[in-house]
C-alpha cells in the first residue's frame, strides 16, 4: 500500500453548513470521492489542523466529511454544552449523508462519536475511536489552574500547563513541540478547548450504554499512551463487536506525529469496511459445508 501525504488541498474545500434540530449551526469540510468517512475532530484543534497531515490522502479513497465542532469553524460557539450536543450534532449530519459511514473520533472527538453512533446507530458502517480520554483526566486542582489561565487570557501558559499536568511531557518534549507548526494551533483552539474540559468533566461515562451498538468498533490505541488515562479497555469489555488497532511506537497523537502510520492503519479499516460483513451464523455454516 502505497500512501503519499499532502498538506494542502483539502484545506481549500468549501466548508458546508446545515442547521440541527437544536438550532445549532454545524460546518464541516467535504473533500473527495467514495464511501463517507466521517471525522470528529479533537481538542486543541479543528476540522483542519487535527487532519492536516492525512486529509488529502484520505480523500483519495473516501468522501471526507472534517466537522468543525462547537466554536469551530463557521459552527457555532456555546457555552455549557455537553458531549452529547455535540454527539447530536453529528449524529444530524450522518443523517444528512445518503450512505452508512465510517466514522472516527480522536481524543474528545472520539466520545463526542461514540456517542453519535448510540443516537444514530443505522447511519454507521463502523466506529474508530481514538482513545477517548477518561473523565477523571484532568483532575479537579489541574482544572482550576487551567481556570485560572483562562480567566487570565494567558492561553499559551493554558497549553503548556495541560501538556506538563495532563500528558506528562517532560520540559524537553514541551519545548520540542514549542518549535514546530503545531503549537500556535495549540494555543488558538485553547478556547474552545476550555469547553472540552469542562465537558468531560461533566461526562457521566458508562461503556455499558454502549452495549447495543451493532456496528464493528476499532479502537486505536497508541503503544506509549497510559492506557489509564483513556477508557479503550472499558469499551473493549463492554462492546460486542470491538477490537483494538496498535498504533506502535506512537502516543496519544500519531495523527500529527506519525501521519504515515496513522494513514495506513485507517486506510485498513476502510479496505476492510467495504467487505461484506458475515453473520456469526452464516460462518458456522461456512465452516460445516
Amino acid at each position: 500500500m502505497v500512501i503519499e501525504t499532502h498538506r494542502d488541498a483539502a484545506a481549500t474545500a468549501a466548508m458546508e453548513r446545515l442547521t440541527t434540530p437544536a438550532g445549532v449551526t454545524l460546518s464541516w469540510q467535504r473533500s473527495g470521492r467514495g464511501r463517507p468517512l466521517v471525522l470528529v475532530h479533537g481538542s486543541f484543534a479543528d476540522h483542519r489542523s487535527n487532519w492536516q497531515f492525512v486529509a488529502d490522502a484520505l480523500a483519495r479513497h473516501a468522501t471526507v466529511h472534517a466537522v468543525a465542532r462547537r466554536g469551530r469553524g463557521e459552527t457555532d460557539a456555546t457555552e455549557g454544552h455537553s458531549i452529547e450536543d455535540e454527539a447530536a450534532d453529528v449524529a444530524a449530519l450522518l443523517d444528512r449523508i445518503e450512505a452508512p459511514a465510517v466514522l472516527l473520533g480522536h481524543s474528545h472527538g472520539a466520545h463526542v462519536a461514540l456517542n453519535a453512533a448510540r443516537a444514530a446507530p443505522e447511519r454507521i458502517a463502523r466506529l474508530v475511536l481514538y482513545e477517548p480520554p477518561a473523565t477523571q483526566i484532568v483532575s479537579e486542582s489541574v482544572r482550576a489552574r487551567l481556570e485560572d489561565c483562562a480567566a487570565a487570557g494567558d492561553w499559551d501558559r493554558f497549553v503548556a500547563r495541560f501538556m506538563r499536568e495532563v500528558l506528562s511531557l517532560s520540559p524537553q518534549e514541551l519545548e520540542g513541540i514549542r518549535g514546530t507548526s503545531l503549537w500556535p494551533q495549540f494555543v488558538a483552539d485553547a478556547p474552545a478547548t476550555l469547553h472540552d474540559i469542562r465537558a468531560v468533566a461533566r461526562h457521566a461515562f458508562d461503556a455499558r450504554r454502549f452495549a447495543g451498538l451493532g456496528a464493528p468498533v476499532t479502537l486505536q490505541v497508541g503503544s506509549e499512551s497510559v492506557r489509564a488515562h483513556y477508557v479503550t479497555d472499558a469499551l473493549l469489555a463492554a462492546l460486542p463487536d470491538a477490537r483494538e488497532q496498535p498504533l506502535p511506537g506512537q502516543g496519544h497523537d500519531a495523527v500529527f506525529f506519525d501521519p504515515d502510520l496513522f494513514l495506513r492503519k485507517v486506510l485498513e479499516i476502510l479496505e476492510d469496511s467495504a467487505r461484506p460483513r458475515v453473520a456469526a451464523g452464516d460462518t458456522a455454516r461456512a465452516s460445516r459445508a
